[in-house]
């Protein structure tokens, strides 16, 4: 017994360090990788969208999201453009960077439905045809075991590169992201009648506005939505055929809305962040000519906080550019704003227009002595309206820039000039309705030397008069900004001749001065020659792209220092950002939008 003991403790002392070093041999434990990102298919059908592509194609490369996680269905349907082919070159270009690429063609050489009245005309053949459509991509995911699929209207702009991302992460059966346009329409209803038709409600602004944010529940959602097809209830929506209840008139985004119902999925719309935005969509009268022009508005909207570029894989000729009715259209930029000089060069050319980039005097830069030998004074009994400060250099700085093309535009005899700030946004058809007013003008044969384009008009109590026989003009009174101006070779004489460097004002309250409207006597006085032939487009045709206040708003002419003392710095639009009129530069009062989904 005792030899038993003594041999299992001397069994134990032997293999005890054997056991430890089996111990140490184990496989390391190694962190689990990560997972794969869901499998999610872009659905993509255009028709006539030769002018919307490059850019809605080059938003979809962009897309922060692995492209080998991504299969793409386009399709092209009956187009009159360039659309096709397009689509093709597209196609064949990145079949090498995503999971899969399919193409398909409905065409057959035809351009349009028998029964169709125009490009914006919508009959009963043209939707059954796109409901089809988007069923077959519908069932193309689902055959693929896609996790999601990605609707998305190939005028519709996706800027936000992670709002794929962020969809998926907000975890519902179908979910929008809530895109912009220039009015208040969106891609949402907030309200439907019975007969499925939109319904007014007091959801919609809010959301709309961003005063409520976060994944909203809503009757309907269209043009660009994610779809979960893992969950359960996914698989009984159609887009096509009809369900057997449909009750509605025939439209791909109300049958859609009704199979959701019939299905028990709950649409929502998010607006946690800015997705991107889609043009406000046209009457049936309309043309391939207005959704261009359309289009193009939204792009440059979009443009005013994204650096959109066109697809890298599609070939896109250059645009054709005119300088409209004018000898020259000069845009007035300070070298170290690139940032403002790169998108205003990029938006003129979306819009077809060629500009004449000057370098702006840069008042931060000027020293007393400069000013001597320019022989610049300051008017003695000037002090600005809201503040009560003297003059700026960012103002002299200013004033300098619209001098010197003055200058250039009497030293080379030019009959007609448009003038543009870098710091504008245009409204929409800005080209085509200036075009319509300037011919107005010529064919009366009007007088004038200065025409306001943008402006903030400051005597609001008293309406402005109209100009007989043009439509769209009026004669201004007191106003300020100097955004963007037609000048005349004789009115740029009148301006050089009232010699305004020896008695400088900022330039606009130098032109109201000019043509007589400055309410401010004491000014008045020192301007023997008022007899500026002055008007201003009515509606405006530009507008500040930020106001006082808002983020992203900046101003070389109020951030500075005062004309005759570089140790006193102005930086009044800090100081007063909550006070409305501080040189005009307040957003205006929000009017209701007749152009919204509402009133569709």
């Amino acid at each position: 017994m005792l030899l038993l003991q003594v041999s299992i403790l001397l069994w134990f002392g032997v293999f005890r360090f054997d056991f430890s070093d089996a111990l140490s041999d184990l496989e390391p434990i190694r962190t689990e990788s990560a997972l794969l990102k869901p499998k999610v298919m872009i659905a993509i059908l255009a028709r006539n969208s030769e002018h919307s592509l490059p850019f809605y194609l080059g938003c979809i490369e962009r897309l922060d999201y692995p492209k080998d996680r991504i299969a793409i269905w386009a399709a092209a349907d009956h187009s009159v453009d360039n659309t096709t082919a397009m689509l093709q070159e597209w196609v064949s270009g990145v079949e090498g960077l995503y999971h899969s690429v399919r193409f398909r063609t409905t065409e057959h050489g035809k351009s349009s439905y028998a029964d169709e009245l125009g490009p914006k005309h919508w009959p009963d053949s043209r939707f059954n045809h796109v409901m089809q459509l988007r069923q077959a991509a519908l069932r193309s995911a689902r055959a693929q075991w896609a996790d999601y699929i990605l609707f998305a209207d190939s005028d519709n702009l996706l800027t936000n590169p992670k709002v794929l991302s962020l969809l998926i992460a907000e975890n519902r059966t179908l979910v929008a992201p809530m895109l912009e346009s220039k009015t208040l329409y969106s891609n949402f209803w907030c309200g439907m009648t019975a007969q499925g038709y939109y319904k007014r409600t007091d959801s919609y602004i809010p959301i709309r506005n961003w005063k409520r944010v976060g994944c909203h529940a809503v009757p309907m959602i269209h043009s660009t939505m994610l779809l979960d097809l893992r969950r359960r209830a996914s698989h009984a929506l159609a887009f096509y055929p009809l369900h057997q209840l449909y009750p509605w008139i025939l439209d791909d985004i109300l049958a859609f809305s009704f199979s959701a119902r019939q299905a028990g999925v709950q649409m929502f719309v998010c607006n946690r962040e800015h997705y991107g935005y889609l043009p406000v969509p046209l009457r049936t009268q309309q043309t391939l000519e207005n959704e261009v022009e359309s289009f193009t508005h939204t792009l440059t909207e979009a443009m005013l906080d994204f650096a959109l570029e066109p697809s890298r894989y599609l070939h896109t000729p250059s645009r054709n550019k005119d300088r409209m009715a004018f000898d020259e259209i000069y845009i007035i930029n300070l070298m170290r704003r690139m940032d403002r000089r790169e998108r205003m060069l990029r938006t003129l050319d979306v819009l077809g227009i060629e500009v004449t980039l000057t370098d702006a005097v840069d008042g931060k830069a000027l020293n007393s002595s400069q000013l001597q030998v320019l022989g610049i004074e300051m008017l003695p009994s000037y002090q600005d309206p809201y503040s009560g400060r003297v003059l700026t250099k960012g103002e002299i700085g200013c004033f300098l820039s619209h001098y010197n093309i003055w200058k250039q535009v009497v030293e080379r005899k030019q009959r007609q000039v448009l003038m543009l700030e870098d710091d504008i946004r245009f409204e929409p058809n800005f080209k085509s309705r200036l075009n319509t007013i300037t011919e107005d003008i010529r064919q009366k044969q009007l007088q004038w030397d200065l025409i306001y384009v943008g402006r903030k008009r400051l005597q609001v109590k008293n309406p402005e008069r109209w100009v007989k026989g043009i439509k769209n003009l009026v004669y201004p009174d007191y106003s300020y900004w100097t955004l963007g101006y037609i000048l005349s070779l004789q009115g740029a004489k009148k301006l050089l001749e009232a010699k305004p460097l020896g008695k400088m004002l900022p330039v606009d309250e130098f032109l109201p001065v000019m043509f007589n409207k400055h309410p401010t006597e004491e000014y008045l006085v020192h301007f023997k020659q008022r007899d500026l032939l002055a008007f201003s487009v009515e509606p405006l045709l530009l507008y500040p792209t930020h106001y006082t206040g808002e983020p992203g708003y900046s101003s070389d002419t109020e951030t500075s220092t005062i004309w005759d003392n570089e140790s006193i710095n102005t930086d009044w639009d800090r100081q007063r950002t909550n006070k409305k009129q501080n040189r005009g530069d307040a957003a205006p009062v929000p009017t209701s939008d007749s152009s919204s989904r509402d009133e569709l």
